[in-house]
């Protein structure tokens, strides 16, 4: 296990009612970070595009708090850095389970979502005001009706570690993640997330907020887009949606 990364702090809550809320309340405040946000239990737990998300005690419930000294053009890409650094956590806690990253921001494990990623910022100018990146972690628990398959540590039949140690894991590795980040830019970030990436080259259906389409999954571009060969003929960029395999 992997010791606590310098210069991070952490802050727990036993119930709140979103770990990214309390992100926003003390950037507010004046809280500069990087300082990680943990609660047992969250009760307005929230995903992508609003999502209600399911937080029942057991599970990772995490948001870092951020300043990082990049353009709000570049810090989308820390939902990719993000990714790896949660895929690298769920792969040290479940070496067999065959550890992929799914765009633009889930983690699957044997093909089940195990995790999401929720990015979050307020912006003064050029640069983020704060960004809160909010990671959750299927230690125990899952949902069963969700339209993505999902799964969980113990239902994968792996030992479930203390929730503790999970949030020491993930901090180790998105502090080398993000440094990596900071110094090379996203160019090491995309080769290592193309790495990992699941039907990679293979057919996807990606839900937009107004339509569908199908296609091949050709990679991303140096921007983090979905580059998507659409089943009707043409290339295609997708800045945000919902990929099915």
């Amino acid at each position: 296990m992997s010791e606590w990364p310098p210069g991070y702090a952490h802050r727990h809550y036993d119930v709140t009612d979103s770990t990214n809320n309390v992100a926003r309340r003390l950037a507010a405040g004046g809280e500069q970070g990087p300082v990680w946000i943990t609660a047992s239990e969250q009760t307005a737990g929230r995903g992508r595009r609003g999502r209600a998300w399911a937080s029942p005690a057991g599970n990772l419930l995490a948001t870092l708090l951020i300043r990082p000294d990049r353009s709000l053009t570049e810090c989308p890409q820390l939902s990719f850095v993000s990714a790896l650094a949660t895929a690298d956590t769920v792969a040290d806690l479940a070496p067999q389970a065959d550890v992929r990253v799914k765009w633009p921001n889930d983690v699957l494990a044997r093909g089940r979502k195990i995790s999401g990623i929720l990015l979050e910022s307020a912006s003064s100018g050029a640069e983020p005001h704060f960004f809160a990146i909010g990671i959750g972690i299927n230690l125990v628990h899952f949902p069963g009706d969700t339209e993505f398959p999902a799964t969980s540590l113990a239902w994968l039949g792996e030992p479930v570690p203390a929730v503790d140690e999970a949030l020491t894991q993930l901090a180790a590795d998105f502090a080398k993640w993000y440094e990596i980040w900071r110094g090379r830019g996203f160019a090491p970030i995309r080769e290592a997330w193309l790495a990992r990436a699941a039907g990679l080259g293979g057919s996807i259906r990606v839900r937009l907020t107004n339509e569908e389409t199908r296609g091949m999954f050709e990679g991303i571009d140096e921007n983090g887009a979905l580059i998507l060969c659409e089943a009707q003929g043409g290339t295609r960029l997708i800045a945000a949606g919902d990929v099915f395999f």
